[in-house]
């Protein structure tokens, strides 16, 4: 159990800010770059099952220069066109984001993220992924490129709870979640992970226990993510169909939720994202006035402080 605050990371925040420790690795502002390569996903190409993820829907998150009919390349040299207008000085990390990115056969892997590297001011590769489309194949590959670059691999957890798993369609377990971040630790890797908190089914409990079962896996940044119900989505249907089925999180209950969340998180977890800011003109719901992610952080910060709330102060209380 930790008592004070000494072991704080960046100035007077209670938190493990990732951003903080990016400044100290790179030395410099680092924007990642989206790209879309064009792959499907197990749970929706009829492999483990059909219809994708319940809640997702890749428009939230694509910028307007992702393509699969673009390559790689042109996809990069627009993002780095776009964000150089606004930092001057920055390197960048292909982003490869849109569905399983590592849902291919090596080789062709291998072709994408090798013609990202070569493009002037691409310092490395972040790469999201299910746990359940990895192997040590694809691993051993990625560590080679981590010698000479920064590598970073993304697996969506989503839940510790397989009765969630299956309701949302994820078509994996959170016993393979835990394989993959076993495989790919002592690496060189970055490894992520992603959580989303406001599940159907799921209490003010069940969210935290997944901050103490979480807090012992081997992984180096957790991005968390408010559930939010998306237009064209599996999930609007079930929504509009049995809305009594939800319990979408209202701000204040969500930064409440953040606050003792954190408490229960192994502080040496760095947090990269509290909130999912999706375009509100696809969000059906929770309606939060359309805060955005740094008024949102704000709130969360003022809220630990004036409670005296920091990230591991009740980590490990029953030792």
């Amino acid at each position: 159990m930790y008592t004070d605050i000494s072991y704080f990371w960046e100035g007077s925040k209670r938190y493990h800010a990732a951003s903080f420790d990016a400044k100290k690795m790179f030395g410099e502002r680092i924007q990642k770059i989206s790209t879309d390569a064009g792959f499907s996903c197990p749970n929706r190409d009829g492999t483990k099952a059909t219809g994708g993820c319940t809640y997702c829907n890749n428009k939230t998150f694509n910028p307007f220069y992702c393509s699969p009919k673009k390559s790689i390349t042109e996809q990069l040299t627009e993002g780095i066109a776009f964000f150089s207008k606004k930092y001057k000085t920055q390197k960048y990390i292909a982003y490869f984001q849109a569905y399983t990115n590592t849902y291919a056969e090596l080789s062709v892997l291998k072709a994408y993220w090798e013609e990202a590297l070569k493009m002037p001011d691409i310092i490395g590769l972040a790469i999201s992924t299910r746990p359940d489309c990895i192997d040590s194949e694809k691993l051993d590959y990625l560590q080679k490129l981590a010698e000479t670059h920064y590598i970073s691999i993304e697996y969506g957890i989503e839940s510790t709870k397989n009765e969630t798993l299956k309701f949302i369609n994820r078509a994996h377990s959170f016993e393979e979640s835990c394989a993959a971040l076993q495989m790919s630790a002592g690496r060189g890797i970055h490894i992520g992970v992603h959580l989303i908190l406001g599940l159907p089914g799921e209490s003010h409990d069940d969210m935290l226990n997944h901050a103490k079962i979480i807090s012992e896996l081997p992984f180096d940044t957790l991005k968390l993510h408010q559930l939010q119900i998306i237009k064209q989505t599996i999930m609007a249907k079930q929504y509009s169909e049995n809305p009594n089925q939800f319990h979408l999180l209202g701000l204040d209950e969500y930064i409440c939720l953040i606050a003792d969340f954190l408490e229960l998180l192994n502080p040496k977890i760095k947090i990269e994202r509290f909130v999912s800011e999706s375009p509100k003109n696809m969000i059906i719901a929770p309606d939060w006035g359309g805060k955005k992610n740094f008024e949102i952080v704000a709130k969360i910060e003022k809220y630990l402080a004036v409670h005296n709330m920091f990230q591991g102060k009740k980590y490990r209380t029953e030792d």
